[in-house]
């Protein structure tokens, strides 16, 4: 018998089943620092944040290469998050 694959998205991608593909004007979007977003992963694996955060609400606190760095708030911790502009969103 072969075993079967546990990777680190294995039983996960369904939830990005009908989730568009990168668009070049996303893949070019550009944020400030201190901006709010929203973290929204995309069906694009480059830079894709893990799949817990999804829908949370973050601040961007650096850029680092064509990524970027944000804080979110999870239950009593911080954390920070490397995210590519494809998976954020501008928070209203």
């Amino acid at each position: 018998m072969v075993k079967p694959s546990k990777g680190a998205f294995c039983g996960n991608t369904r939830r990005l089943k009908g989730k568009s593909i990168a668009t070049v004007s996303s893949l070019v979007r550009t944020f400030n620092i201190g901006d709010k977003v929203i973290i929204n992963p995309r069906a694009n694996w480059v830079g894709m944040p893990h799949l817990r955060f999804t829908g949370k609400h973050a601040i961007v606190v650096e850029k680092r290469g064509k990524s970027y760095v944000v804080e979110l708030g999870d239950y009593n911790q911080k954390k920070r998050v490397i995210a590519g502009p494809v998976h954020l969103k501008l928070a209203k």
